[in-house]
């Protein structure tokens, strides 16, 4: 039987929460490196100029047809909230990104065979506290999410700045970067919505 998502359909000018885990739940990312080669595929396809490769080749640019908005990286899974504009562009991304680092990841620790879990898994999120919650949520992934340095958080907080990441998309909701962090630690009267997030991604 097909997987859920083989022939999924996604819609234009929507916000979708992306989750993606390693094989088996296999560790996906080992070392700071790894993490890092993974973010630098964010910044290849989503800069605002094309990036070209050693032979001045262009790889794809889709900074016009999708933004990155919330990101987590974890020891053997990673979320994203994204907004596409076009219908394949979250398509798109994914699977360079996945399909780039895979054979970088197989390279690196001779490995063969898929690193993640088939294809990525998306749901649309169409109402607008929904979407602050899922960025919450994706923050909060680490246990230690103040320090943990391989998400958008410090973003939001404004101790980095990439324009490969929207995060005024989400931080237009709030009066500022410290509302949003009060946001981020006011979790606990949350946990309802959190807990309907964490069903819908253990059916995946």
């Amino acid at each position: 039987m097909p997987g859920r998502n083989v022939n999924k359909i996604y819609l234009e000018e929507s916000y979708y929460h992306v989750y993606g885990r390693g094989h088996n739940k296999g560790v996906v990312f080992r070392d700071d490196d790894d993490y890092a080669v993974f973010l630098n595929l964010f910044k290849r396809y989503l800069s605002n100029k094309p990036v070209q490769d050693k032979k001045g080749r262009e790889y794809p640019w889709l900074q016009k047809e999708v933004d990155l908005l919330v990101f987590c990286l974890m020891p053997n899974h990673f979320h994203a909230l994204i907004y596409q504009r076009n219908s394949d562009a979250m398509t798109k991304l994914f699977k360079s990104v996945i399909t780039t680092y895979g054979m970088y990841f197989n390279k690196k620790y001779k490995c063969v065979g898929p690193v993640f879990q088939g294809r990525f898994k998306a749901s649309m999120i169409d109402r607008d506290n929904y979407l602050m919650h899922i960025s919450r949520y994706i923050h909060l992934n680490p246990k230690n999410y103040e320090r943990w340095a391989f998400s958008s958080l410090p973003f939001y907080l404004g101790r980095q700045k990439a324009e490969w990441l929207k995060p005024d998309s989400i931080l237009e909701f709030f009066d500022g970067r410290i509302d949003y962090r009060k946001f981020v630690e006011d979790y606990e009267n949350h946990k309802k919505m959190f807990d309907e997030i964490k069903e819908e991604l253990a059916n995946y």
